[in-house]
């Protein structure tokens, strides 16, 4: 069994923020391979579906607490740190720019608090990680991250209706990812989308 986890934030208002690109993106693969709409799993603390991408089975869960105590969702799981490497965490990364995504394994939290919860949870870094960058970029491509409080009202802001746009094909890209990584591995993936 693969688990596949989309942080994000719970409820309507949050539905289209930045915050929530790891949720969009595992919404997105959920759709493409026909899975059955997530149900709220009250144990889990979350939403949860389960299906299959080729031979593989796999558990989807979208939290439904907030992003810092996403790791909630997880620890019913009670995962070993053996079953925790079929964990699959997709989030979202002010350190990338908008329409890039990277695939890691093994790799601390990066200050991302809802990867701190879940390592927190499943008591190991080594699980797989989809990040998606959210970030604007300045004319030479570099990354423009806001800081202070500027920071937490970008990344829980919705995304501008351009930056939609490039989010909704970044999310077909991740789907597409996770599809390569839950059939065929994380260091394929990598050489791949990386």
């Amino acid at each position: 069994m693969r688990y596949i986890v989309g942080l994000g934030n719970p409820g309507e208002e949050y539905e289209m923020t930045r915050h929530n690109a790891g949720r969009m993106a595992v919404l997105e693969l959920v759709k493409k391979e026909k899975i059955d709409e997530p149900k709220f799993n009250k144990k889990l603390k979350g939403l949860t579906a389960k299906g299959e991408i080729g031979k593989e089975k796999i558990q989807i869960i979208l939290p439904e607490t907030f992003m810092n105590k996403s790791g909630d969702s997880l620890k019913p799981l009670a995962l070993s740190v053996k079953k925790a490497e079929n964990l699959i965490v997709v989030h979202d990364d002010i350190d990338l720019p908008l329409g890039k995504i990277k695939i890691s394994f093994g790799k601390n939290s990066g200050g991302h608090k809802g990867v701190e919860s879940v390592i927190k949870a499943v008591k190991t870094i080594n699980f797989t990680r989809v990040r998606i960058g959210i970030s604007s970029t300045n004319a030479k491509g570099a990354v423009k991250k806001p800081s202070g409080d500027k920071l937490l009202n970008y990344i829980i802001g919705k995304f501008k209706p351009a930056e939609l746009a490039e989010m909704k094909k970044v999310a077909k890209k991740a789907a597409e990812a996770l599809k390569v990584i839950v059939s065929d591995g994380t260091e394929k993936a990598m050489g791949e989308f990386n």
